[in-house]
């Protein structure tokens, strides 16, 4: 069967095709930040259509917003003015002629990885995004859990110091105490420099303490990491972990798994797997 998923961003839309679980076509497009609700529909119209694609049974839309998931509605998507309360479902289920399922982005990513990524096979992960800020998908028992609004999984806006943890535990870490960049952290890092060393040592103490808050919560099988700051895992891996030594209960720490996404376009992925 074919699906298609919608992956909506603040500056771009992505459409794809996925058929037999494989990726087989993507069309992107920049949006108009600034453009009209109708304006906006129209591009996501538009990269749809130049799938060219032939009886798909259902479209899924990850979006990166909160979201009536039963009636379709997203509302005050980020970085786009004009969707304040979008009827989703409603409208593409009029043009399309098929089933229309809408969800948050990091719901989408967590659906990615369960259906199509390292996740297969578990009853419980969480897909954890690190980017700019953080935020999670939930899977439990098979099942994406969004909460009764929409708004399970919004680990980066628990309290957490002075601030929320993603202030610490994000790409917001590296500007917001250091005054730099994940990306130029990294590559320092990398290349020996020891305070950029110690600066991830830093961030991965920051992160694990954000992580062992969601295992308190929800003691998952697998935690899953994608956004761009997951792709520098690897040096503030050994400072997480260290973290997690003294998590109350040793066997959620000896049987969790904790691995970086590999996917092309989770976020398509995902919003096609809301139709399976």
């Amino acid at each position: 069967m074919k699906y298609i998923g919608i992956d909506l961003g603040g500056t771009n839309v992505r459409a794809g095709l996925v058929e037999n679980g494989h990726l087989t076509g993507i069309r992107e497009s920049m949006i108009k930040q600034g453009g009209s609700e109708e304006e906006i529909i129209g591009q996501i119209f538009n990269v749809i259509d130049r799938l060219n694609c032939d009886s798909p049974v259902g479209i899924g839309m990850g979006v990166p917003s909160v979201v009536d998931v039963e009636k379709g509605i997203v509302y005050d998507v980020v970085n786009i003015p004009s969707w304040k309360e979008v009827h989703v479902k409603e409208i593409f289920e009029k043009r399309y002629s098929i089933p229309v399922h809408v969800n948050n982005d990091a719901n989408c990513f967590a659906m990615a990885e369960y259906h199509f990524g390292k996740g297969k096979g578990t009853k419980s992960m969480i897909g954890l995004i690190m980017g700019t800020g953080m935020a999670g998908g939930i899977i439990i028992n098979g099942k994406p859990y969004e909460g009764a609004n929409c708004g399970a999984g919004e680990f980066g806006m628990i309290q957490y110091l002075d601030h929320y943890l993603e202030y610490y535990s994000s790409g917001q870490f590296f500007s917001n105490i250091h005054k730099t960049t994940g990306v130029e952290v990294a590559g320092k890092a990398l290349a020996g420099n020891p305070s950029a060393i110690a600066m991830m040592e830093e961030f991965g103490g920051h992160v694990g303490k954000a992580i062992a808050a969601i295992l308190y919560a929800y003691d998952p099988q697998k935690i899953i990491l994608g956004g761009s700051v997951s792709k520098s895992y690897h040096l503030f891996k050994e400072a997480l972990w260290k973290e997690l030594e003294n998590f109350a209960f040793r066997p959620v720490i000896k049987n969790l798994v904790i691995e970086v996404s590999e996917l092309n376009h989770p976020g398509v992925l995902g919003a096609a797997a809301l139709c399976i």
